[in-house]
């Protein structure tokens, strides 16, 4: 008897690895195809993750999910092979959501009477709040020398000499996002009650990117005035924000600046950008400008979904070169990130910018723009166009390739049996050489880690590489 049951146990061991109790590889699978399908019909990248330009081997990624998936024997095995295939995909905008739970009965909160609060306090109910360290992405302020100017609430900014005379000047822009300035919010607070009128989200909001801007170009006016020559400009971990990071690129020259070509995706989801384009465009004062950017998305808006009948299942087999006209890549043109033009325009249905022009070339001089691996989304825009307008040079590391993530709503991916949730990017910016933005922005001087160096060491690196590049011209 022994012997039969030592037999028995032999033969289920040979037999492969137990499954878990209530696992349903098949359904796996199918919710692995069904986010291929989602991907296929709404993720503006996929045709840039595709191409051996993006330095992602996409059907070699999907092979190895699918025999991920082959050998998972339990629902944790199962969603991690999943994650791991959207992780490899090195695009943050492409994440998870959390699993939503049964909704709980109805008990909305009492509404808050903004009315009652003073402005510190009402600003904080509105979510104002520093979310991002605004200190230097280096310890810039440890090097000898170094000194701080007052007021660094906002955007921490800096002196050093450097050894032949001259003085570099330091700006730390830690966020493009008024939400993270709770001190901008409170000067659009005063400023609402001083007109006899009561502070409200809505009338926050109206006024914070001029704040930001404001408040960013009299920085840039006063370390002139302090007598720098030359800028470092540290957006080393600012995680994006908004249209701010394009905007704000007007600040750091008086010459006129283009602004990325924008791609939506053929995709119903982007139905709703042109029509917040239509909408602002029809409610602008007539000019052939405005007439002719309202026929251009009302023509991109009616193609969407009809344009020739093409699968995108090829991405998962072989890898085509990328370009943002190739058959298949599944993108349509609308405009700028700028809006419907890249000139300067008062109109602001036509050209978003606008608002930055009475700040423009605040700053004149060299400047470089620091950068590492967490700078991401609309800092990489930032970073992008100060690039390709030739307004800055970039130094530090490569950044974090999120690009464009979404205009407007994007599209949430729920998988039919595990439940799992992905938020899908709608659109692209193109850089000044046609590629993705996505890719990231390489630094011109790159500062690469090195053994034994410390942050301090790091720091003079930095600035003496700066130095050396003044110094050539």
């Amino acid at each position: 008897m022994k012997r039969l049951l030592l037999a028995a146990a032999l033969a289920l061991t040979l037999s492969g690895p137990a499954l878990a109790a209530g696992f349903d590889r098949a359904a796996w699978q199918a919710d692995f195809v069904y986010l291929k399908t989602e991907l296929e019909g709404s993720y503006s990248h996929l045709a840039w993750m595709a191409s051996p330009q993006s330095g992602i081997d996409l059907p070699a990624l999907n092979r190895r999910a699918e025999r991920q998936l082959a050998k998972a024997t339990s629902d944790a095995e199962a969603a991690d092979a999943i994650r791991a295939f959207v992780a490899g995909l090195h695009d943050g905008h492409l994440s998870e959501l959390p699993t939503l739970k049964p909704a709980p009965p109805a008990d909305p909160p009492a509404k808050r009477d903004l009315t009652r609060d003073d402005a510190r306090t009402g600003c904080a109910a509105l979510g104002y709040a520093h979310r991002t360290s605004v200190a230097f992405s280096a310890p810039f302020e440890g090097l000898a020398g170094f000194r701080l100017l007052e007021g660094d609430q906002v955007f921490r900014a800096g002196l050093l000499p450097l050894p032949d005379g001259r003085t570099l000047g330091f700006v730390r822009i830690p966020r493009f996002r008024g939400a993270e300035f709770p001190e901008l919010c409170q000067q659009a607070w005063a400023a609402i009650l001083a007109k006899g009128e009561t502070p409200s989200r809505g009338a926050i909001g109206d006024r914070m990117d001029d704040l930001f801007l404001q408040a960013l170009a009299a920085r840039l006016k006063s370390l002139e005035a302090a007598g720098a020559v030359a800028l470092v400009v540290d957006i080393g971990g600012n995680g994006g924000g908004n249209d701010l990071g394009d905007w704000a690129a007007r600040l750091f020259t008086d010459r006129p600046v283009k602004s990325a070509p924008l791609l939506m995706v053929d995709s119903p989801v982007s139905v709703g950008y042109f029509d917040e384009q239509i909408e602002g465009l029809k409610a602008a004062k007539p000019s052939p400008a405005v007439d002719a950017a309202l026929k251009a998305f009302e023509a991109g808006k009616a193609v969407i979904g009809k344009q020739k009948a093409c699968s995108r299942n090829w991405v998962w087999r072989e890898q085509r070169a990328w370009g943002a006209d190739l058959d298949c890549a599944g993108l349509l043109s609308a405009g700028f990130a700028s809006g419907a033009s890249q000139a300067i325009d008062p109109e602001p249905a036509l050209y978003w910018p606008i608002v930055a022009q009475p700040y423009a070339g605040a700053w004149t001089g060299p400047v470089y723009l620091l950068t590492n691996s967490g700078t991401a989304s609309a800092a990489e825009m930032f970073a992008a166009v100060m690039r390709d307008n030739a307004i800055a040079r970039t130094i530090g590391a490569k950044t974090s390739g999120l690009g464009c993530g979404f205009m407007g709503d994007g599209e949430t991916a729920v998988l039919p049996n595990s439940r799992l949730r992905f938020q899908i990017p709608n659109c692209v910016r193109l850089r000044g050489d046609g590629t993705d933005e996505v890719a990231g922005i390489s630094p011109d001087l790159p500062i690469l880690p090195a053994e034994g160096e410390s942050e301090a060491a790091r720091a003079w690196r930095i600035v003496r590489t700066i130095a050396g590049d003044l110094s050539r011209g």
